[in-house]
């Protein structure tokens, strides 16, 4: 399989220290990462150092094999990426963020109708960010990684905020979407959607990672969500 990221001895520093060192990880295309760590492990600064939302201060990452790590826009121009809900600007409608980021409103529409559906962006298109509530901020955040077609989509625990039946919709249309062939990245707390929906996970701590799990272990731990869990929590403990 043809990778779509490769990451080699990648360090990001945020604050003067090093909150990413030593990272080496490779996500074939048309795969879904699962990203898990304890909060302050370093997942969404990875996210956003490979996203081309922060800088890499050493090591490589290529995408689709092209070396980018000194290339903060090259890497954001390739990678779909939903930014944090408290950053959507409140004065846009959803409509007017979609069509300011991505291609016409009708050709978003018709190229992620699973994933518009599951979150019901139809209905939010004329609310004003700053009077949505945090779960409509979500769902216009995640249609706002797919505005425009990407090989690669960075999602940071793209389930907050959102109710069972949103989210569980939402995890089916994303599925169907790496199936097509979309590379999706995405920080994960729910055990469930990790062994269930990932191809490949990754548990992170103190900027590294620390366990990878490949598809069989995901599979399996789907058919064992109890002792999975167990297993995943006294890593994450260590």
């Amino acid at each position: 399989m043809t990778s779509a990221l490769d990451l080699v001895d990648l360090r990001v520093d945020r604050g003067g220290r090093s909150v990413v060192r030593d990272l080496s990880a490779s996500v074939e295309s048309g795969h879904w990462l699962g990203v898990v760590g304890a909060n302050g492990s370093g997942k969404t600064t990875l996210l956003r150092a490979v996203s081309g939302r922060l800088p890499i201060a050493a090591g490589r990452c290529a995408i689709e094999g092209q070396e980018m790590a000194a290339d903060r826009s090259a890497r954001a121009n390739r990678i779909g990426f939903a930014p944090p809900i408290e950053r959507l600007p409140g004065l846009l409608t959803v409509r007017a963020l979609l069509e300011i980021a991505g291609e016409a409103l009708d050709r978003q529409r018709d190229r992620n109708a699973d994933l518009w559906a599951a979150l019901g962006i139809d209905g939010l298109l004329d609310r004003a960010i700053g009077e949505s509530s945090s779960g409509m901020r979500q769902r216009a955040a995640i249609a706002l990684a797919f505005a425009r077609p990407m090989p690669i989509v960075v999602l940071d625990e793209p389930f907050n905020w959102l109710d069972p039946v949103a989210a569980f919709d939402t995890r089916a249309a994303l599925a169907n979407l790496v199936r097509a062939g979309t590379t999706l990245l995405t920080a994960v707390h729910d055990l469930t959607t990790l062994c269930g929906a990932c191809d490949h996970g990754v548990v992170m701590a103190g900027g590294a990672i620390s366990l990878e799990l490949d598809r069989e272990t995901l599979r399996a731990g789907s058919r064992d969500i109890d002792g999975f869990e167990r297993e995943m929590i006294a890593a994450l403990r260590r």
